[in-house]
């Protein structure tokens, strides 16, 4: 098996000027100097926080065989094993075309307001039944993550799934660009980042932008249940993508989903296209959550993979954490059901994850809420927001939790009788939550990843899992 890369082909293909260095194997990428592995390329890159140039010299202790760092670090840090460069970002964006030009793998890429990950994850693990299959981990969807990714692509790989994000107009193009893909999908388009747009249309067409690198003859995967469609179907056909597939439970969607069936863990629903009928067999609950499962059949069948290859890999398949990741803590008999929702939130996401609550009944306790802001969303922020009480109290939660400072409106709306506690700051609710959970609860957390509600459910797991 080839290396990632060599010391060679990482010259060649940022142009870079080798100091102290020989040709050898590289085995990875990082740009993390936490993350080092044997033989690994350490890039230093300056992000919003932290220079990567602060940790060249650590990670070349810690065991990496090689550094890019700029013109201007090396001007005043002399070093060997580096390769210099103008500029990082730069060269390892040159890194990610060099890998995508040498694969001769099919390319995916996804985006969408909501689902994004999770829907990734499902079609990597529907690809990953027919050949070596490499993804974007995480959330790494942005103007470095996904060069990253694509600089960590194996050259041997069949299936390449790439996560595409953007909470600006024009963000999308230059890594759809860069990725190429064979295959694109648009999970949904919502009101999300509205503060950084005049409208959901603009967001749709803003989402559009992932047509313009699409490889010719590709194929657009889209979600038929929203009501811009028609936008994503218009910047289709200007980008030349003649074939557009539609999912979604719309009748007149090519992959047409019947009424899901929940029974526990698990969700059951009956997929058609064509002729053809396929049984689903989740083991996550919630609408939304066939409609990502079935993208991923969409795509599995464009791949050429079995169909029934497709349907047992997606029974094993699970919601990734943060979103939607359901643990059971203490006793088998009267756990606490924690449901971790905590990594983002619109008000798509909102709706669809109090939905799936709604059907959750406690093992033998109460239902509690905890919601967070949902950030970014500009002067409709409060009035997006008090949007949520119908799907609040629709959940049955005998217990509100708020915190942060644009979900007070909801406050106003379902009133102080309806809410527990709220605080603007999750350390200072914190205990109030903690002291209010018992053994036979049902507790979901959601909120956008800026309000921190991760720090809660670290808490609760670290309170609960020893209980017996």
């Amino acid at each position: 098996m080839h290396p990632l890369w060599t010391v060679a082909e990482a010259v060649a293909a940022t142009g870079g000027r080798p100091e102290g260095l020989s040709d050898g194997p590289l085995h990875s990428v990082s740009i993390d100097s936490r993350e080092i592995g044997p033989e690994a390329l350490f890039v230093a890159i300056k992000g919003d926080k932290l220079d990567g140039h602060d940790y060249v010299r650590a990670a070349l202790d810690a065991g990496a065989a090689a550094a890019i760092v700029s013109e201007a670090w090396f001007a005043t840090n002399r070093s060997d094993r580096v390769i210099v460069v103008p500029d990082t970002l730069e060269a390892l964006r040159l890194m990610a075309k060099a890998a995508r030009l040498r694969s001769k793998a099919m390319f995916v890429a996804v985006t969408g307001s909501a689902g994004k990950t999770t829907t990734k994850e499902a079609i990597r693990t529907v690809l990953g039944a027919a050949g070596e299959t490499h993804y974007s981990i995480k959330s790494f969807n942005n103007h470095w993550g996904v060069p990253l990714m694509l600089a960590r692509m194996p050259r041997e790989a069949q299936f390449g799934v790439f996560e595409i994000g953007m909470n600006h107009a024009g963000e999308i193009t230059p890594l759809t660009r860069l990725v190429r893909p064979h295959v694109v999908v648009i999970t949904t388009v919502a009101a999300a980042h509205l503060e950084f747009f005049k409208s959901v249309s603009e967001i749709a067409e803003a989402k559009a932008e992932i047509f313009l690198g699409v490889e010719e003859g590709g194929t657009a995967v889209l979600n038929a249940d929203h009501p811009y469609l028609h936008i994503l179907f218009a910047k289709a056909r200007e980008s030349g993508i003649r074939k557009v597939i539609t999912y979604g439970y719309d009748e007149e969607a090519d992959w047409r989903i019947g009424e899901p069936e929940l029974a526990g863990a698990r969700t059951f629903a009956r997929v058609t296209h064509g002729n053809d009928t396929l049984d689903l067999n989740l083991q996550v609950r919630g609408r939304h959550m066939v409609a990502n499962a079935t993208a991923a059949l969409a795509v599995a069948a464009l791949a050429g993979v079995d169909r029934y290859a497709a349907q047992r890999e997606l029974a094993d398949f699970g919601a990734p954490e943060g979103r939607g990741e359901t643990t059971r803590l203490g006793p088998a008999d009267k756990p606490l059901v924690l449901i971790d929702e905590s990594y983002n939130a619109n008000v798509a996401s909102m709706n669809a994850a109090m939905e799936v609550f709604a059907g959750i009944h406690p093992p033998g306790g109460k239902k509690l809420l905890v919601l967070g802001d949902m950030l970014e969303l500009g002067p409709q922020g409060a009035e997006l927001h008090q949007s949520l009480s119908k799907a609040v109290l629709g959940t049955g939660a005998t217990q509100v939790f708020l915190v942060g400072r644009a979900i007070e409106s909801l406050a106003e709306v379902l009133g102080d009788d309806r809410v527990t506690a709220k605080a603007w700051r999750v350390e200072d609710v914190m205990e109030p939550i903690l002291s209010s959970l018992a053994l036979g609860d049902a507790v979901m957390i959601k909120g956008s990843k800026g309000v921190r509600l991760a720090l809660l459910i670290e808490a609760i797991k670290r309170r609960f899992a020893a209980t017996t």
